[in-house]
């Protein structure tokens, strides 16, 4: 930013300079060129500025368009499902092994709580309470 000021003093340098050397009745046509700079410049960097917002703005809207559920295929959440079973063997095996039933529980918890979540991702709103409007006497 600084650099982009020194040059628009040099320039006005440069038109004060040649203001001295060619006199007054050049002078409206020297200021004429200077704001024809200076509008240049204010052009080039609102052009740079909106090309940043509209660039910032499709981002975002590319963001919005791929939510989870559109990012996750049917594939993708059956073959969760299976890894989730095929793990669930061994760490029931070594839940249930050293810590007999209380250890078979926690092995278990932590399989339907990493499903859940997987779940949750995947499908927004699973595990919302729907209420019929009005069913409580408030109409919202």
């Amino acid at each position: 930013m600084e650099a982009r000021g020194a040059d628009l003093r040099k320039e006005l340098d440069a038109t004060l300079q040649a203001r001295r050397e060619l006199g007054e009745e050049y002078e409206p046509a020297l200021v004429e060129s200077f704001l024809e700079k200076v509008d240049q410049r204010i052009d080039g960097a609102v052009d740079r500025r909106l090309r940043r917002h509209l660039a910032e703005q499709r981002m975002v809207a590319a963001r919005d368009a791929r939510s989870p559920r559109a990012m996750d295929s049917w594939g993708e959440r059956f073959g969760f499902g299976i890894v989730s079973l095929v793990l669930a063997i061994p760490l029931s095996a070594i839940g249930g092994s050293l810590g007999h039933l209380p250890g078979l529980l926690a092995a278990w918890a932590g399989i339907v709580g990493v499903n859940a979540v997987q779940a949750a991702r995947t499908t927004p709103g699973l595990f919302r309470r729907h209420r019929p409007s009005g069913a409580d006497g408030w109409d919202d």
